[in-house]
């Protein structure tokens, strides 16, 4: 057991505070939470509170039996844990073995990035120049979470970080594909640029977008 879990035999606690909780036909009073998992009352105290802000427990009004202020009960919410175990690459792994069965999968998820461009980009206010236009498709990759850059050759934009990387490395023509989907759905909106390629990983740490001006 390392010292760290020595030193704080109370760390850990909160999903035994919740699972009692779920457990549980009836609202219970901090007292009672101490005394099942034979803790400090404060140390409950602190997981209730940390519960009640992720809106998986809630305060209950209990009844007066007497004189006095009545305890405070908790129940757990009846919810979803938002802060629970994620797993978005089972999610990916199914669409993209969908995504496969097309006749053309890479031409077919560069159509699909395209469309969700288009649903989801919000076009710059008024026409654009082409530097202008590559600024703005900067900035959006950005907010995305590609770390993007300007290259070093013209026309060109280095993106530091790939947000799927994860996704990726079993299926990188298809991934590739959405995103430079993507990104030519976005820079139509500009009609000053287009994106003719997208090189992955050019550099073991930099994937490229190579782009142009309309004419």
């Amino acid at each position: 057991m390392s010292g760290a879990r020595d030193a704080n035999p109370s760390a850990g606690r909160r999903p035994e505070v919740l699972r009692l909780l779920r457990s549980s036909e009836r609202a219970l009073s901090i007292g009672e939470l101490a005394r099942q998992l034979e803790v400090h009352p404060n140390t409950v105290r602190l997981h209730l509170e940390s519960l009640t802000d992720a809106g998986l427990v809630e305060r209950v009004e209990a009844e007066r039996s007497g004189p006095g202020r009545p305890p405070l009960m908790f129940r757990a919410s009846r919810r979803m844990d938002p802060a629970g175990p994620r797993n978005y690459r089972f999610l990916v792994e199914m669409l993209i073995a969908e995504l496969n069965a097309a006749r053309n999968p890479a031409a077919r998820a560069v159509e699909i990035g395209r469309r969700w461009a288009v649903h989801d980009v919000e076009p710059p206010a008024g026409p654009l120049t082409a530097v202008e236009a590559t600024s703005w498709l900067i900035g959006l990759l950005d907010r995305i979470g590609f770390a993007p850059e300007p290259g070093a050759g013209a026309g060109q934009i280095d993106l530091r970080n790939c947000p799927f990387l994860e996704t990726v490395q079993p299926h990188d023509q298809l991934v590739c594909a959405l995103h430079l989907g993507f990104m030519q759905g976005a820079v139509d909106r500009t009609g000053a640029v287009s994106v003719d390629e997208l090189i992955p990983f050019a550099e073991p740490d930099v994937c490229r977008i190579l782009i142009s001006p309309r004419s």
